[in-house]
C-alpha cells in the first residue's frame, strides 16, 4: 500500500507542479527523447503499439509492467498532459517512431482544465487533429473513451462525471464515422455515480492494478482487431 501511494503521490506532483515547469518545453518532448532515437533508429515491428496519454497511460506500465514486457508496446503517457499538449508531441512521440498502430487515452486532464479552460469542442478538436495526423502517416487509430470520474482529488468541486459522457459520446460518434476503433473502456469501469469503480482505484481517478487488469484484455482485442484492418 505503501508503494502504491508513492506512486500515486509522483503522479499528483507531476500533474499540480507540472505545468510549472520550463516554459521552454510546454509539452514535454524531452521526456522520451533518447527513448525515441533509439527507437528510430531500429528496424520497425509491423505490430509496434503506441500508447499516447496522460497518468492514466504512463502509469500503466509503473502498475502493471508485465502487460507491457515482451510485447512491442511503448508507453508515451505522461502525467498531468492536456491533448495540446500531447498534439504538439505527437510526431515525436508517435509519428516518427513508425508504429502499427496508436492508442490514444486522453481529455481528462483538460476538463480538469490543467492548461486553463477548455471547452468539449476544443478537447475533441486535439484528438481528431492527432487521429488525423495518424492516418496520414499509415498508422492505425484506436481512440478511447475517458475514464469515469466523479471528481478530481487535485481540483475538488469539478464533479466532471457529465462531461465525460459527453465527451465520450463525442469520441465515439467520430469513430464510428471515420473507419475507427473506439475502445469502451468506461462502461465496465463506471459505478452508480458515473465515477470510477472503488475496486478499481485509490484515488476516483487514477486505475490501480486490478484497474489496468481491467483494462489490459480490452486493450489488446481492441489492438488484434485494428492490425486485423486494411
Amino acid at each position: 500500500m505503501k508503494n502504491i501511494k508513492s506512486i500515486y503521490f509522483i503522479l499528483f506532483l507531476s500533474i499540480t507542479m507540472g505545468q510549472k515547469a520550463s516554459a521552454q518545453d510546454w509539452p514535454n518532448l524531452n521526456k522520451y527523447q533518447n527513448e525515441n532515437t533509439i527507437l528510430e533508429k531500429t528496424m520497425p515491428d509491423q505490430k509496434r503499439t503506441v500508447f499516447m496519454g496522460d497518468s492514466i497511460t504512463e502509469g500503466w506500465s509503473i502498475l502493471d509492467p508485465d502487460f507491457f514486457a515482451g510485447k512491442p508496446y511503448i508507453n508515451r503517457g505522461i502525467s498531468g498532459q492536456t491533448t495540446p499538449q500531447m498534439l504538439i508531441r505527437f510526431r515525436a512521440d508517435v509519428i516518427n517512431l513508425k508504429p502499427a498502430v496508436v492508442i490514444l487515452l486522453a481529455g481528462i486532464n483538460d476538463i480538469a482544465g490543467n492548461t486553463g479552460p477548455s471547452t468539449l469542442e476544443m478537447i475533441t478538436n486535439n484528438i481528431f487533429s492527432m487521429a488525423e495526423l495518424a492516418k496520414a502517416n499509415h498508422i492505425k487509430v484506436i481512440l478511447c473513451s475517458v475514464l469515469p470520474a466523479y471528481d478530481f482529488p487535485w481540483k475538488t468541486g469539478s464533479y466532471p462525471a457529465d462531461k465525460i459522457v459527453t465527451l465520450n459520446t463525442m469520441i465515439q460518434k467520430y469513430a464510428h464515422a471515420n473507419g475507427i476503433l473506439y475502445l469502451d473502456y468506461y462502461s465496465t469501469m463506471v459505478n452508480e455515480q458515473k465515477g470510477l469503480k472503488s475496486a478499481y482505484s485509490e484515488d476516483g481517478v487514477h486505475p490501480n492494478k486490478a484497474g489496468y487488469k481491467i483494462m489490459n484484455p480490452l486493450a489488446e482485442e481492441a489492438i488484434a482487431k485494428t492490425l486485423l484492418k486494411k
